[in-house]
């Protein structure tokens, strides 16, 4: 165990302003050391890049070929890329705007916004991000219950066999409530234990090879039913016939926000790189990985099913692929590999919703990894809260309308345009 070293005054060092939860590396070796993390280097670019990507790609890609249905090809794709532009330019305003030129570089988003704006600022911004991310992760819980024990018309909407029933059959270790506690308890409890976010590069390369496999499983679908002639070309532009058409295109500003909200974590993961100067081209890569992803996901979605295709995508492939030997099989790889994409994308998520909180909580207290009992305490509750609304939450899709038009935008562009301007 790790001891800090006592003030003159007797009293253990209070958390700085710039450092709520991470020691500081990137050139502070000495924070280093005083972590426990002298065996530590620092992290590597493809590292950061996986962690960032993995922060962005999670339950929204699945609502992105719906949102191509209401725009049409050509100019959902062309917001697809927009949204990737934008987020990288204000990734790095809040970057730019966490080195000042003199003093130390800050090691989150909340402490750039408390520089500009003061303890208030800091303040509301992490309570955007908390709501915004235990949002989204009782959103993939759900998710996750609904692939792998199914749905019925008491949940909100039609009847859909998950892949343990179709497996399996209805028992009772199949029901959502049992297997949701069982994967937090074998697969969640493990990775959120993590105390540096470095720790889940290989499972964030794992969760971005994952969301690969679903890309390449419905882009071989797609091309094979356009070459049998089974799909045809899908609708390029948006379909406007009326007032009420018009308005709907705006309904995919939510979905398209969500989809790329990863400031938060931008922070810790430049704090904990070999060179921090490198940031710039990491954000850079990860958001061409992720537009690719975005963009490849959306065209063979919308191609495979065309005017039919479903909120969540997900659902499209519980139908007949019109394979007769390997459509169920095909269907099984591709419900579970998003399935295991989500889980690894959880702790990513989880773990800069415990640094806001810890944050917003204990503004002056010592940094989180020194606190064994806290971080514990912290960890166990949030993880109780999150599994309670994945139980209890009727729709993931209330979860995100309500997040991608208010918070997500916050934290996306609001307060890293307010930054700029301060």
């Amino acid at each position: 165990m790790t001891v800090l070293p006592l003030a003159r005054d007797g009293r253990r060092p209070r958390r700085p302003s710039r450092a709520p939860l991470l020691p500081r590396l990137g050139g502070d070796h000495e924070g280093a050391e005083a972590a426990g993390d002298c065996g530590f280097d620092g992290a590597s670019f493809s590292g950061a890049v996986f962690n960032l990507s993995t922060t962005v790609v999670g339950a929204g890609i699945m609502a992105l070929p719906a949102t191509v249905k209401v725009l049409g090809l050509v100019l959902g794709l062309a917001m697809i890329v927009l949204g990737a532009l934008l987020t990288e330019a204000s990734i790095d305003m809040i970057l730019r705007a966490g080195r000042p030129p003199s003093g130390p570089r800050a090691t989150s988003y909340a402490a750039v916004v408390g520089e500009a704006f003061g303890s208030v600022g800091r303040a509301l911004l992490q309570t955007c991000v908390i709501v915004n991310n235990l949002g989204i992760l009782v959103v993939y819980m759900i998710i996750i219950g609904d692939v792998l024990s199914g749905t019925s018309p008491a949940d909100g909407g039609g009847h859909h066999t998950g892949v343990l029933d179709g497996w399996f059959g209805r028992h009772w270790w199949t029901a959502r409530s049992f297997v949701l506690l069982v994967t937090t308890l074998l697969v969640f409890a493990p990775l959120i234990s993590f105390k540096r976010v470095d720790s889940l590069r290989y499972t964030s390369a794992l969760s971005v090879a994952l969301a690969l496999v679903f890309v390449v499983v419905a882009a071989g679908i797609a091309v094979v039913k356009l070459i049998d002639g089974s799909i045809g070309v899908p609708r390029l532009l948006p379909e406007i016939a009326n007032q009420a058409s018009f308005w709907k295109l705006f309904t995919t500003v939510p979905i398209l926000v969500t989809a790329y909200i990863c400031q938060y974590s931008a922070h810790p993961i430049e704090s904990e790189l070999k060179d921090p100067s490198q940031m710039k081209s990491i954000t850079r890569a990860a958001m061409c990985l992720c537009s690719t992803v975005y963009v490849a996901t959306s065209l063979f979605g919308f191609m495979l099913f065309g005017e039919q295709t479903m909120d969540d995508v997900l659902v499209n492939f519980d139908t007949d692929m019109g394979f007769p030997i390997y459509g169920a099989l095909l269907n099984d790889i591709v419900r579970g590999s998003y399935v295991l994409h989500l889980m690894l994308v959880f702790p990513i998520i989880f773990y800069s919703l415990r640094l806001n909180l810890d944050g917003l909580l204990f503004p002056l207290a010592i940094p989180l990894t020194y606190d064994g009992h806290r971080f514990a305490a912290i960890t166990v509750g949030l993880m109780g809260a999150v599994f309670s609304g994945a139980n209890f939450v009727p729709s993931i899709w209330d979860a995100f309308q309500f997040t991608g038009a208010t918070v997500a935008v916050a934290i996306g562009f609001i307060f890293p345009g307010a930054v700029a301007l301060r």
